[in-house]
């Protein structure tokens, strides 16, 4: 089963047909830890005219308990962005056991979206503002020929990068900084904590690690774009901190492709 295949059939209109039945049943809350290849999906959160990550995960939840759903992602991730943790809240009418639960989920969502746990939580657990750290990971072919088995998972950049220089720029933006030149749109409050950044290169696959307390819009991919710039020498790690410190977002901050980036894990 593929994403194509929940276009015109979502959540609002499973819901509209629902059973409306009265239940007696306790109202539970639970913790939904979710992984997902990205490229079919127009991003994690509901939109009118595309198919997201939310949509058939609220889909198969209320075809499973028979009432509306909405679920909280701790991530809003953008369109063709990937998952190997993300998490969501949900709060349900059933007396299904947690495991019953997921295996119910992954029989009804496409083979792309899985549910790897479910667990029983308290009222106030809530997935985005629980949560105190995110971790993303940026995958690069760095390969003279693209790996085929990474074309939906990996940038592909055949010209050499200075990995060194990359890292000096990254030591730059660890701590507590406005980080307003990375972030596609203006916030009201553009302050982070990165705890860590870091770069490993296995063959030829660069991953590029971000920690942070939370990230503003386009964050990880416009800062393994100005790293990446730096690793090509168009961008030197001095320029990569005083564009920081500037608080505004330039041209020469670019944002690096969707596919090779995945939320890795939340902690909370």
């Amino acid at each position: 089963m593929s994403a194509a295949r929940f276009a015109g059939k979502n959540a609002t209109n499973l819901r509209r047909n629902c059973c409306c039945k009265a239940i007696s049943m306790p109202t539970r809350h639970f913790k939904l830890t979710i992984a997902y290849d990205g490229t079919a999906y127009g991003g994690w959160q509901f939109q009118p005219n595309a198919v997201t990550v939310q949509e058939v995960i609220e889909t198969a939840l209320t075809k499973i308990v028979g009432h509306p759903v909405r679920i909280h992602g701790a991530g809003r991730t953008d369109a063709g962005v990937h998952a190997r943790g993300q998490v969501a809240s949900v709060a349900l009418t059933t007396s299904l056991k947690p495991s019953v639960l997921r295996r119910a989920l992954n029989a009804n969502l496409p083979e792309e979206v899985r549910i790897l746990s479910v667990q029983e939580v308290n009222a106030e657990f809530h997935a985005r503002f629980s949560a105190r750290r995110k971790e993303y990971r940026y995958q690069i072919d760095c390969g003279a020929v693209a790996d085929p088995f990474l074309r939906r998972y990996a940038w592909h950049h055949p010209r050499k990068l200075d990995v060194t220089a990359m890292r000096r720029a990254a030591r730059l933006l660890r701590g507590r900084h406005d980080f307003t030149a990375f972030s596609a749109k203006t916030e009201r409050t553009p302050i982070r904590t990165i705890s860590k950044l870091t770069m490993t290169r296995r063959g030829s696959l660069l991953t590029i690690t971000v920690v942070a307390d939370g990230f503003l819009y386009k964050m990880a991919r416009s800062i393994v774009g100005a790293l990446v710039k730096v690793g090509e020498g168009r961008l030197t790690p001095s320029q990569v901190g005083e564009l920081l410190r500037q608080k505004k977002r330039v041209a020469l901050i670019e944002t690096a492709p969707a596919k090779g980036l995945f939320l890795w894990r939340v902690g909370y």
